[in-house]
């Protein structure tokens, strides 16, 4: 791939599909809907995990409960880049359910090095324990520094560590997309 060449990999519909797909995993793996909860992490993953909630609705009748998680003091780069002068952006936590004794599907939307998920459960473990955890992501391109798996992925997408994977959503974005763009 040229630097600078974006490549689509999904375009809206496959990414509709592919979030459909997901959401009937998760209904197939959970036998018990009710105890199930979502909670996405900002800001794609907030998005995300709404979209599998109605998916999950019109797969099994059952609305699960749906939060969003903010991570940026958990990071555990937060530190590294205040020194850069990159201020963490910080949004409200909002779960409005107990999360004890529950099934936590934490959602985003690209699995990296695993650092996110690590800094989400540190946070998600503040509100409550969980009677498990589970993760769905929309992309997993691999290279993990932390021994961290989905539960559900959308896509596996291989990448090289100079690429650049972006996920745009309706919403947030200007549309849904997930692309690629090479770096030299």
């Amino acid at each position: 791939m040229h630097a600078g060449s974006p490549r689509v990999v999904l375009d809206d519909d496959a990414l509709r599909r592919t979030v459909v797909r997901v959401a009937h995993e998760i209904v197939e793996k959970n036998a018990d809907l009710t105890d199930v909860c979502l909670v996405g992490i900002y800001t794609r993953g907030v998005l995300l995990a709404d979209r599998l909630r109605a998916a999950i609705a019109a797969a099994s009748g059952t609305m699960v409960d749906v939060g969003a998680l903010d991570i940026a003091f958990y990071r555990d780069d937060v530190t590294a880049r205040a020194a850069d002068g990159r201020q963490p952006v910080v949004h409200s936590t909002r779960l409005d359910f107990p999360i004890d004794g529950r099934t936590v599907v934490l959602v985003d939307d690209v699995l990296y090095t695993g650092r996110t998920i690590r800094a989400a459960i540190d946070a998600l473990l503040d509100y409550g324990r969980p009677g498990r955890i589970q993760l769905a992501v929309l992309v997993d391109r691999g290279h993990r520094e932390l021994p961290i798996r989905a539960d559900y992925v959308g896509k596996n997408l291989p990448t090289s560590p100079q690429d650049r994977v972006f996920v745009t959503l309706a919403g947030h974005d200007a549309a849904d997309a997930i692309t690629v763009v090479g770096r030299a």
